[in-house]
């Protein structure tokens, strides 16, 4: 299957932040777009699919004291409005990507071209959700926040047998988090126990946005997911949603993790030129102990090694015994690699790397 999708993919959470507001919505998108275009990080802005008709009972519709109804009520768009923003998400260069929390929701993704399906951590076990979400065929991430190990593994499992692109995020479902209930060695575990699946971390604490994301590109985690909002006076913000400028930060952390973990985790990195001239300049070199003459076995008690290493100079790492010497050398001088009828003074490659290394 297919990971690459969600390979050092953020994916930005509008939710229902946009308050019902189009024009708030559009600046939202248009805001975090161009943070993500001046750091040159490929970004998702994610929006929520509700078909509040069907999905809030009748009965429940005007009941102001449960807040995830009054708050799904209010911010509620029409589907024109949606559509206006997941196009603007597309002339923004961004991913399109939404969670549907219902049946309808998920027809509306293939009708709007949404290009990833989340799923959200309450729906991990809703299986006629996910059935439905499976027929599209569509890449899918979703979050474990709160999960038991059995439906992370049927979940995986159900959509490792359709085919489906999947990418299993590490998510605390406190809002906000804590740094102290992060839980990131958990990255590690759903690596192991998932390696043919990407696993990104979806995060929702809000006293940093360096650290975690750094700890988390290093164990592992390709994908990122926050929620992001404007500061507005009109509006309230909640502390685990993350403001442009934080955005900005975070960005900025996740490209020095990378460029400090360096290399992929299963490849050997080559030395670099100056690690090879740092090290050479410690190695010790091989010394003549006395007068020795040509065609003389070289044995331990021939030479001593002592830094520093010069040009041409046969060192510790080459230095074998019984070699025999084709030329003299004085007291004390260095025993170079012209002085032997070897491999390394045969083979031209060789015989060069030593005499460029050294004082």
């Amino acid at each position: 299957m297919n990971r690459d999708i969600f390979e050092e993919l953020f994916v930005l959470e509008l939710a229902n932040n946009h308050w019902g507001s189009l024009e708030r919505g559009i600046k939202i998108v248009k805001d975090f777009a161009t943070v993500a275009k001046y750091n040159g990080v490929r970004a998702s802005i994610k929006l929520q699919f509700r078909d509040v008709d069907s999905f809030i009972h009748k009965d429940f519709r005007s009941r102001q004291d449960i807040r995830y109804i009054k708050k799904t009520v209010d911010t509620q768009l029409t589907r024109d409005e949606l559509a206006t923003l997941v196009e603007t998400v597309r002339r923004q260069d961004c991913v399109r990507m939404a969670t549907p929390f219902d049946e309808k929701s998920v027809d509306l993704c293939v009708e709007m071209g949404i290009q990833i399906i989340k799923v959200a951590s309450s729906d991990i076990t809703d299986w006629v959700l996910l059935e439905k979400i499976a027929k599209t065929k569509k890449p899918v991430i979703v979050s474990t926040g709160g999960s038991s190990l059995k439906s992370i593994d049927d979940m995986a499992t159900f959509f490792e047998n359709r085919g489906i692109p999947l990418a299993i995020n590490h998510c605390v479902s406190m809002y906000p988090t804590e740094d102290r209930d992060l839980q990131l060695n958990q990255i590690d575990f759903l690596k192991k126990r998932y390696p043919n699946h990407t696993i990104g971390y979806s995060t929702h604490e809000y006293s940093d946005w360096h650290s975690s994301v750094m700890m988390a590109y290093a164990k592992g985690a390709r994908t990122f997911e926050r929620h992001i909002d404007i500061q507005t006076d009109d509006k309230p913000f909640s502390p685990y949603c993350s403001t442009p400028e934080h955005i900005d930060e975070w960005f900025r952390a996740f490209k020095k993790a990378k460029e400090m973990c360096g290399i992929r985790a299963d490849e050997k990195l080559p030395p670099t030129e100056k690690e090879v001239k740092y090290l050479d300049a410690l190695v010790r070199g091989v010394y003549a102990a006395r007068e020795l003459p040509a065609g003389h076995v070289l044995t331990e008690n021939d030479y001593y090694l002592a830094v520093p290493l010069q040009k041409g100079q046969f060192s510790c790492r080459e230095l074998v015994n019984d070699l025999v010497l084709i030329a003299p050398c004085e007291k004390d001088r260095p025993i170079v690699v012209d002085m032997f009828d070897n491999p390394y003074s045969q083979n031209e490659e060789l015989r060069k790397l030593i005499y460029q290394r050294g004082l």
